[in-house]
């Protein structure tokens, strides 16, 4: 039987005409996903030449050109007019970068700083527009909370409010539960959690009013049990928790609510060795005497130059997220969740389809691999064998009668 000409003339045709319109609108790329997608289409056009009639070959090949160039299309997005923006956290990483392309696109910028006279301060004094304004915020202070609050309602009055960014966070060790202050969980709850629902909740009347968005930045370590993160992770869980309840709650009032679960990005605070280093050694110098003589201070290092080593590999582009956080802000339908960042899709999947010493390993594998204690190292004192482990094998109770 003749077969139709390869490549399906006619469907091709109409696959083109739809990627070049789609690129002079700008609802699509020119990049990876759409030179993967034509690759794709191109195997499966090969298979229905020699599977199917060239008539069902032909409507094939479009009907899956078209779908395919469909989900590739950037969602429709609304215009960003008079549109007012709060941002937390813009010192350093992804709130400065989001408030100077958030300010490049005509949005009235309100960026929170730590400190006015920060770098990031004087830099986004320098680049940005006037229609920028800076505050001065600490989330661990409801009086700079309240400040924030009755500045954001005095100065949005016109415009309204029409999105929040929760972008700042903290974490202050790495380091074993065991290892970690309690101190340390209650602070990066205070900063994580506490503080962004203060603020939250106190910009709700504005939000409601203008319908708008919530965009908040969470952490893959809030959804894996990460190595030396539990301080920064539980308090990250608990927020995205609320965030979704959140959405739940304001969607009668047309607020949309995302979180950006990002990679490994190398910010400045991410890459301040000098920092880690300083609490690493304030950490060894709080442990008890016999945490530290049950660890030993090489376990503590050994850490330490492994959590500095992942910090190596992190991206040094911070677009993705920026990206991700205008999407959640203009998208006429945001996603409730954004995974800008390598690897993602395939840490998720490991740990939610693979079992948990698999996921267990794999993490430690990609971010810190422990050493043993010293106490469980050969030829050291080891602790009394626990009442509920298992029997040695070598040393059973059959064995011993």
């Amino acid at each position: 039987m003749e077969r139709w000409p390869w490549p399906s003339g006619g469907a091709w045709l109409l696959v083109a005409a739809r990627a070049l319109l789609q690129l002079l609108r700008a609802d699509l790329r020119l990049g990876r996903p759409l030179l993967a997608t034509l690759a794709l289409l191109a195997v499966l056009d090969w298979l229905c030449q020699r599977l199917l009639p060239p008539l069902a070959a032909l409507a094939v090949l479009a009907a899956a050109g078209w779908i395919a160039l469909s989900r590739l299309a950037r969602p429709a997005r609304l215009p960003v007019a008079t549109r007012a923006v709060l941002i937390t956290g813009c010192d350093t990483g992804f709130g400065k970068e989001t408030a100077k392309q958030l300010d490049a696109m005509g949005f009235t910028v309100l960026a929170t700083v730590l400190d006015l006279d920060s770098p990031g301060a004087r830099e986004l004094r320098a680049c940005c527009s006037p229609h920028l304004k800076l505050l001065q915020m600490d989330l661990t202070k409801s009086e700079d909370i309240n400040h924030v609050l009755e500045f954001t309602k005095a100065h949005t009055s016109s415009t309204g409010l029409w999105g929040l960014v929760n972008n700042a966070g903290h974490n202050e060790v790495v380091a074993d539960v065991e290892l970690s202050p309690v101190t340390t969980f209650r602070h990066c709850m205070e900063i994580n959690f506490f503080g962004t629902l203060e603020l939250t909740k106190g910009l709700l009347p504005l939000l409601r009013r203008s319908r708008g968005r919530i965009v908040t930045i969470g952490s893959p370590a809030g959804d894996m049990p990460y190595p030396c993160l539990a301080a920064y992770g539980a308090s990250k869980a608990a927020m995205v928790l609320l965030m979704d309840t959140f959405s739940c709650e304001l969607l009668p009032w047309g607020v949309k609510v995302s979180v950006i679960q990002p990679g490994c990005f190398r910010t400045e605070s991410v890459l301040d060795v000098n920092r880690w280093e300083l609490r690493k050694k304030l950490l060894l110098a709080d442990l008890p005497p016999e945490l530290l003589q049950a660890y030993g201070e090489d376990y503590v290092e050994h850490l330490h130059q492994q959590f500095l080593h992942s910090l190596r590999l992190a991206v040094p582009d911070l677009s993705p997220v920026v990206d991700s956080i205008t999407d959640a802000l203009l998208a006429a339908q945001p996603r409730r969740r954004y995974y800008p960042g390598q690897g993602l899709g395939l840490m998720y999947f490991i740990h939610f389809y693979l079992p948990e010493a698999f996921r267990r390993r794999f993490l430690q594998m990609f971010f810190i691999s422990h050493c043993l204690p010293r106490a469980l190292q050969p030829g050291q004192p080891g602790p009394p064998p626990s009442q509920d482990s298992p029997p040695n094998p070598g040393h059973s109770p059959a064995a011993s009668r």
